[in-house]
């Protein structure tokens, strides 16, 4: 799934390709993939606006729309948004928005997790929680949020509710980093581990963003261009093989449902 470094490239991307471009035609090939607050055809409510800006929330893609509306995007799984100057031929293509000025956006998902959104407030974002790289992200604010809570640190910084944005590439980068383990209590880290992890994060997801995200399943930007940042992975995919700091093999464990990368010696 793409996370935070992949969404924000690509809304990056997005941001300097569709902005100031009006939507002239809406083609939805799986109508279970989109959805719209106002009642209507989706389509038909969406032709016509135009796009004045685009941002990220979390791992949301937003388009700010002339109207005062949003096109919210979740790309879960294997979800793409291509900026293309002639429909491709694709057999995942989801939805296609056609331009006045020219060129086309395709919204493609080979598992159709993914979902388009015609917001009309902020409804959608209620419940998520703290921007990882906002200023308002001290270290101070971290030991807040894992205050008294029993739950393993690595599940803890997938929980969208509390830190947006973050996934398990990213957690595991930083605890190794941070040199924690990822099934330490996160209530019970000191305020020397916590500032650790605090830095680490926040560093891992600054590299990841200079090096245009992480492409190791399906992930390529609004270019469709890979990113660059799985040649940098410290524990994330390498089971096996040695640590870069201590030589030890790293392993594989299961946290709340996902493959956790770690180092036994490193991060005890």
């Amino acid at each position: 799934m793409p996370e935070l470094p992949e969404v924000e490239t690509i809304v990056r991307g997005l941001h300097g390709a569709v902005t100031g471009r009006r939507i002239a035609e809406v083609r939805v090939e799986i109508p279970s993939v989109v959805h719209s607050d106002l009642p209507g055809d989706f389509a038909a409510l969406l032709q016509g606006e135009s796009i004045e800006g685009v941002t990220r929330r979390a791992k949301f893609i937003v388009m700010r729309l002339g109207s005062g509306r949003s096109l919210v995007t979740h790309l879960r799984m294997t979800g793409r948004l291509i900026v293309e100057d002639e429909p491709a031929e694709d057999a995942y293509a989801r939805v296609r928005l056609r331009f006045e000025e020219g060129g086309w956006l395709r919204f493609s998902d080979v598992r159709r997790f993914g979902r388009m959104r015609l917001a009309v407030d902020g409804a959608w974002a209620e419940g998520l929680g703290c921007e990882p790289l906002d200023s308002a992200f001290t270290s101070e604010a971290l030991r807040g949020l894992l205050r008294g809570r029993r739950t393993p640190i690595k599940s803890l910084l997938l929980d969208q509710r509390l830190v947006a944005g973050v996934g398990n590439i990213y957690a595991c980068e930083a605890l190794y980093q941070a040199k924690i383990h990822p099934k330490r209590r996160a209530g019970g880290l000191s305020k020397e581990r916590v500032g650790r992890l605090h830095t680490a994060l926040v560093r891992v997801l600054e590299s990841a963003i200079e090096m245009r995200g992480t492409s190791v399943d399906d992930y390529v930007d609004a270019e469709g261009l890979r990113g660059g940042f799985q040649n940098m992975l410290a524990v994330y995919g390498r089971e096996g093989l040695s640590c870069f700091r201590c030589h030890a093999p790293i392993k594989r464990v299961t946290l709340a449902q996902r493959g956790t990368f770690y180092c036994p010696r490193c991060q005890r």
